[in-house]
């Protein structure tokens, strides 16, 4: 069988929606977000990356107690497990949203936050207040997303 159509590190996304700028395109559109802007963006990023590390913290927390328990009956220890598997996932989404944090800051330090990064146009600030790790803009963002369920199979 030949190589996935899937990048790694994109949730069933096809390659084509996905369109990285090359090094100069990179180069060539910089953020024009003045030095007020970028620390109050910055701000806002580590805000957000305090609250979803404190969050990943709980989660685990709640895991460790749910599987020390002593539960006895079956029912209860179907409950555990549910409670167990929910907690844990809950953790893995902190945990993507305090790696898409971390890229956030990683384009801030590299000139291009706030900038598209398929389309290399500017992202709206009300956008990025509302959502600070956003790497598309809004046209971008509803391409992806119209392109996303297209290709998303059949929900049972």
């Amino acid at each position: 069988m030949g190589a996935s159509k899937w990048p790694a590190f994109c949730c069933h996304w096809p390659l084509d929606i996905i369109r990285v700028p090359n090094q100069t395109e990179q180069v060539k559109f910089k953020s024009k977000m003045n030095a007020t802007e970028c620390e109050h963006f910055k701000q806002l990023l580590l805000s957000e990356l305090r609250r979803h590390a404190q969050h990943i913290d709980e989660d685990q927390m709640q895991a460790l107690e749910v599987a020390n328990d002593d539960a006895k009956e079956s029912s209860d220890l179907a409950l555990r497990d549910v409670i167990q598997e929910l907690a844990l996932k809950l953790g893995d989404r902190e945990s993507q949203m305090v790696a898409d944090i971390d890229q956030a800051l990683m384009r801030m330090s590299e000139g291009s936050y706030g900038i598209c990064i398929r389309c290399n146009q500017p992202i709206d600030q009300r956008r990025l207040e509302a959502m600070p790790t956003a790497r598309y803009d809004a046209a971008c963002q509803a391409t992806i997303e119209a392109m996303k369920g297209q290709t998303a199979g059949p929900s049972l």
